[in-house]
């Protein structure tokens, strides 16, 4: 059948919508290797920065071979745990899926890998950032993505068989990306332990701040500006007119998304500021980025189904999160040098209870159903909705919690009993920039007492 006009301006619109989103997105690379990059000694720079680089390399091969089938590939034998269609993007395109969504799709797969990079960082030798950011990107988080976001998922909100008669709400990823993310760091930095002369003699703390401020602030923009493709661009079609309306549809969500998104980074960030002012004495601005960033990952699972007052609320009490669990890392000796586990799992987790108490019936229907009438669905706790979503909430929390656990913690163990994972004291102290990667990020740097070039390195090894 001949397809009119006026459809075909409409697919062209939303298809192009969608690239912009992915493009978005996959500057959150930047975004993420900048941070890293600032947030670690000087001596392991050109490591970090090329762990992301690796990610997305990695996570491409993975996700295009199997990832994206595992996550969404339905079909006549299509099942709520794996996909089991379009591998290698076999018989793409389709009715439901195209090439910008793969490519949408990839985006988010390979930020994953760059949570958990982040917690095991300046100690973790690069062949084992190859094997878990492959397994990573490629099994383990689509295998959470056709959970929740497959229309045959087990969690899905699109399902036909909804879960407590909702199903799990987790719109653009606070559990499906951030919290398998960090799970997958805290079980490597577990494993792995702290990085040498991070707690001293008598257990305590050592601070080991990052070598450059400047990259950590220029990385959380470039992060903020790639949230307004992860948010609002969670939509997939920006041109969906909801019935009964004459000036509302999927565009008015997106612009409420962006201004949710907005504000929960916003109050995370002025909370942080004052918050550890009172804690330290001082104002800290790379305390301020992560305060920043933990309420964009709270806010990412319902951005789309709160209202904007709802994501201020979201917002405060996710730098009070961040806060504690730096604190309580501290004392447990727990060492992740970009608190990627503390950030992504404990504010990721605090967006998905925060959507099971805050979740509007109106905008849920509009984000799941185009806005028809007539259509009714569990909403927020604390407005009235009952318990539905909120538990559905919560079993994702926990099954997420669970499966990451029973894949990574043991990928983890068996990288660490062959001595693949962790490098030696002497390679740390020195640095992986000179022990692995031929020479420093810097021509100067804080580290000068060290070897300069990677033949210097070597000579110390033979001689001492």
């Amino acid at each position: 059948m001949e397809v009119s006009w006026e459809s075909s301006v409409a697919d062209s619109i939303n298809a192009i919508y969608l690239l912009f989103s992915a493009y978005l997105v996959f500057v959150m690379q930047l975004g993420f290797a900048m941070l890293c990059a600032g947030s670690v000694r000087a001596k392991n720079a050109m490591n970090i920065m090329l762990t992301n680089v690796v990610d997305a390399v990695v996570g491409s091969l993975s996700y295009y071979l199997f990832g994206f089938a595992f996550a969404f590939g339905d079909g006549p034998n299509s099942n709520p745990f794996i996909g089991t269609h379009f591998f290698a993007l076999k018989d793409i395109p389709t009715v439901s899926y195209d090439y910008s969504f793969f490519l949408y799709q990839w985006a988010f797969a390979i930020a994953v890998a760059g949570i958990t990079s982040g917690s095991i960082a300046e100690r973790t030798q690069f062949s084992a950032y190859l094997i878990f950011s492959f397994f990573l990107s490629g099994f383990v988080y689509p295998i959470v993505a056709h959970w929740v976001w497959s229309s045959s998922g087990w969690l899905s909100p699109n399902s036909s068989s909804l879960l407590f008669g909702s199903g799990a709400i987790d719109f653009a990823g606070s559990g499906v990306v951030h919290l398998v993310g960090a799970i997958a760091g805290l079980w490597g930095a577990f494993i792995e332990g702290p990085r040498v002369g991070r707690f001293d003699a008598f257990g305590k703390p050592v601070a080991m701040r990052g070598h450059n401020a400047t990259l950590v602030v220029l990385g959380t923009f470039l992060l903020w500006f790639g949230w307004f493709g992860f948010n609002p661009g969670s939509f997939n079609k920006i041109l969906v007119p909801y019935p009964n309306t004459t000036n509302q549809g999927n565009w008015t969500a997106v612009g409420r998304t962006a201004v949710t998104t907005t504000l929960a980074g916003s109050t995370a960030g002025i909370v942080t500021l004052f918050g550890r002012r009172l804690l330290i004495g001082h104002w800290d601005a790379l305390d301020v980025c992560n305060g920043l960033l933990g309420g964009f990952v709270a806010i990412t699972s319902g951005c789309a189904v709160v209202e904007p007052w709802a994501a201020i609320v979201c917002g405060f009490v996710a730098a009070w999160v961040l806060i504690g669990l730096n604190i309580l890392a501290l004392k447990l000796k727990y060492d992740d040098p970009l608190e990627a586990a503390q950030l992504h799992g404990g504010c990721g987790a605090w967006g998905l209870i925060f959507t099971g108490l805050f979740a509007k019936e109106e905008f849920l229907i509009q984000a799941y159903d185009s806005g028809l009438d007539g259509v009714h669905r569990s909403y927020g706790l604390l407005l009235g909705g009952g318990w539905g979503l909120i538990g559905a909430q919560l079993v994702e929390l926990l099954v997420i919690l669970g499966w990451v656990s029973i894949t990574m913690g043991p990928l983890f163990y068996i990288l660490h009993g062959l001595r693949v994972l962790r490098i030696s004291t002497d390679e740390e102290v020195a640095g992986l920039d000179i022990s692995s990667h031929g020479g420093y990020a810097y021509n100067t740097h804080e580290e000068e007492a060290g070897p300069r070039f990677y033949g210097d390195y070597m000579r110390m090894q033979i001689n001492s």
